[in-house]
């Protein structure tokens, strides 16, 4: 009978101290992912800048036109995007690097992933009735390509990267694309969603 007490009593205490690893993990990731979400708004946020009808929209396209007509002006360039692509894939290699157990690191990389796309698609939607300014067309459509492949890479499932709100986003940026391309008359200088699912794809 303490032998069978004993026994009862030892796999009520791992019962107990996997419930708690269990949620220490839970917690982790949560505030893993909060983190990361924070640093994407924070890239959304001077996106925002660009939104058509805000005076720095207005004040912006008024200064290049007029400066245009006597030098050549640089247009806004990706370093926003590519700040941003950097800091993830460190980020994945950090954790790959300190967190050794595969299944809470799948865990972590989809959430992660799908968190993003639920904040980008989000801010897509506030701006429904809006139509994207070029610079925020071509950081996003960097940010979402870039994402997507690297937590491909990463063995995110492809029924987790395909999801609606990915679907919607790629739609979204698909049809801005489209219309950039006639209305800017030189397009977006390469960077398109075609091919936005392909692992081949050119790490520029």
């Amino acid at each position: 009978m303490e032998i069978l007490k004993f026994a009862k009593e030892w796999h009520q205490y791992h019962s107990k101290i996997d419930e708690l690893i269990e949620e220490t993990v839970k917690e982790m990731i949560t505030l893993l992912v909060a983190k990361f979400v924070t640093i994407l708004e924070g890239v959304l946020a001077k996106l925002s800048r660009y939104d058509e009808g805000t005076l720095f929209s207005s004040f912006l396209s008024f200064t290049v036109k007029a400066a245009s007509k006597y030098v050549d002006v640089p247009k806004p360039g990706m370093d926003v995007a590519d700040a941003y692509v950097t800091f993830v894939r460190h980020s994945q290699d950090v954790l790959r690097d300190k967190v050794n157990e595969e299944m809470y690191i799948e865990r972590l990389f989809d959430q992660w992933y799908n968190s993003s796309m639920n904040v980008i698609c989000t801010w897509l939607t506030d701006r429904m009735d809006l139509q994207l300014h070029i610079y925020q067309l071509k950081t996003l459509i960097r940010m979402v390509k870039k994402t997507y492949r690297d937590f491909r890479l990463q063995g995110v499932l492809d029924s987790t990267l395909n999801s609606k709100t990915y679907e919607t986003i790629r739609n979204r940026l698909t049809v801005e694309e489209a219309t950039a391309s006639v209305s800017e008359g030189g397009g977006l200088q390469g960077i398109s969603m075609k091919d936005s699912d392909e692992e081949d794809e050119e790490d520029d």
